[in-house]
């Protein structure tokens, strides 16, 4: 394996020169940078990036914690993330927590010995104490602990405006398909704000809240042919998420329930496959983009000292599409 000073070597540079062109210290002709970098390329030069950060006291190394990168959601959102992140000089350790409590502690001992400059959390299953007694800056995702800024969509108004738009379409038995209700999880308000909006117009809805296995789309499949056979006069379904709305698309087509002339159904998060659905998924959408990019910008601002707005809501918009 090819050392730093075999690159040196073969570039006809010093040790040195190697070093500032991996760390991008001091003055270094372009020349010079390219031909390092292609000394680099041939030799297939890896940099040891914790030796880089403990000489430099920068590791440049983010950590974020999801439940699985398997879910469009959480795929899309790193995305954008490590786009963002990347455009600041940063690298991204993603770690799948599957809502572990034993593997997302390992998670956070593990980016803790790597020396990561911050941590975006958007998993949530340990004791607040864990978080808080970090060193590192913290920003979450939908979740709220105290003392920790969050970045989170307009989950309240977004469960306003599936209730409003399920009225307004005249749907009378209505159901509502949520992840556990939990007050530190932010899209919990998506719930609250959709059962009020009901509850002002005298309609109960029936109720369906996901166990543990919140992001297993086999489990969703399940629930709504649950739902269907033992409500089969539903003629309304908001899922706080696509995920779930989509597999009730797949299970209303498998008995030949009819949408949006039997059942009108709505998402929440606008990934890219709502629109690629036939039909085409009603959806609240989630700047999922901005997010991202806002969570980057908070650890950034964290990690150089500055102080940063603790609450970090994005409006969401309705897209309506042929499901309602």
């Amino acid at each position: 394996m090819a050392t730093i000073k075999d690159v040196a070597e073969k570039a006809g540079v010093t040790v040195t020169t190697v070093s500032r062109v991996l760390n991008n210290r001091g003055y270094i002709s372009q020349a010079t940078r390219e031909k390092v970098y292609r000394v680099m390329k041939e030799m297939q030069y890896q940099p040891n990036e914790i030796a880089r950060s403990l000489i430099g006291k920068r590791s440049m190394m983010l950590g974020m914690i999801i439940p699985t990168v398997a879910h469009p959601f959480f795929a899309e959102l790193a995305n954008y993330i490590e786009n963002h992140a990347s455009s600041l000089g940063y690298k991204i350790l993603i770690c799948n927590s599957r809502m572990d409590q034993l593997k997302e502690k390992e998670y956070i001992d593990m980016l803790k010995s790597n020396r990561v400059e911050g941590i975006i959390m958007g998993s949530h299953t340990l004791d607040v104490h864990e978080y808080t007694q970090l060193q590192q800056p913290i920003v979450t995702f939908d979740r709220f602990i105290t003392g920790i800024p969050y970045v989170s969509s307009d989950n309240y108004h977004g469960g306003v405006l599936a209730a409003e738009l399920l009225i307004r379409k005249g749907c009378k038995k209505i159901a509502l398909i949520c992840g556990r209700r939990n007050p530190d999880l932010l899209g919990d308000l998506r719930s609250e704000g959709f059962l009020k909006t009901l509850n002002s117009k005298s309609l109960e809805p029936i109720v369906i809240e996901l166990g543990s296995d919140v992001f297993e789309n086999v489990h969703y499949e399940r629930v709504v042919q649950n739902l269907l056979d033992e409500h089969p006069d539903v003629d309304g379904l908001f899922a706080t998420s696509d995920m779930i709305a989509i597999n009730a698309i797949k299970v209303c087509s498998s008995i030949g329930m009819k949408i949006p002339e039997q059942i009108k159904l709505i998402g929440y998060d606008d990934i890219q496959f709502a629109s690629l659905m036939t039909p085409g998924l009603t959806t609240i959408k989630q700047p999922l983009e901005e997010m991202g990019i806002l969570a980057v910008d908070l650890i950034d601002k964290l990690v150089a000292g500055e102080k940063v707005t603790m609450e970090n809501k994005l409006p969401v918009t309705m897209v309506e599409r042929s499901s309602t």
